[in-house]
């Protein structure tokens, strides 16, 4: 199946200049989100994970059903303010402004193995910042996972130290 014609592209969203790959329509197709689902798992099954964390809020759709096909826990990296109990923080820039994540200190064990998924790597700040909350907590980024690359962007290049798996590269 050719996931990536079930992706939309909106112009000037969520500002001028800017080509958002939009996914809803991916997911809103139950054949393409179930492919995509299971074209990720492909792309790490037979990998040892304990965690499977991902970053609000897009991320979440892919990580949780992955979780439970690895048989591991959910982590759920949030924006500031969302999360209940006590939290460390990371701060980031991304391609259209300047943001925080957060993660309970307690969702991490040192020493656990952890893929991180996103919907998509851009300029790769957010999933560095998802990465070294990850680290802070004793954890071992294993694998950081995305549907889409964008790839004439330099998100790849300032994440190079991990192992990265993508299913649909974009090259313009």
């Amino acid at each position: 199946m050719d996931l990536k014609s079930h992706i939309r592209s909106v112009p000037d969203f969520p500002k001028k200049g800017i080509l958002f790959y939009d996914i809803t329509t991916l997911v809103k197709d139950a054949k393409a989100f179930k492919e995509t689902i299971d074209q990720l798992y492909g792309l790490v099954k037979g990998k040892k994970y304990d965690k499977v964390a991902a970053i609000e809020s897009r991320g979440f759709i892919f990580a949780a059903p992955l979780a439970l096909m690895l048989g591991c826990g959910f982590v759920i990296i949030r924006k500031p303010g969302k999360l209940p109990a006590e939290v460390i923080s990371q701060s980031y820039s991304l391609e259209y402004g300047k943001n925080t994540l957060e993660v309970h200190k307690d969702a991490i064990k040192p020493g656990e193995r952890v893929l991180l998924v996103d919907d998509l790597l851009a300029t790769g700040g957010t999933m560095e910042a998802a990465a070294s909350l990850v680290e802070k907590l004793g954890g071992k980024v294993e694998t950081l996972l995305f549907v889409i690359n964008l790839a004439f962007l330099p998100g790849a290049k300032r994440l190079e130290k991990y192992d990265k798996r993508y299913l649909i590269t974009y090259n313009e």
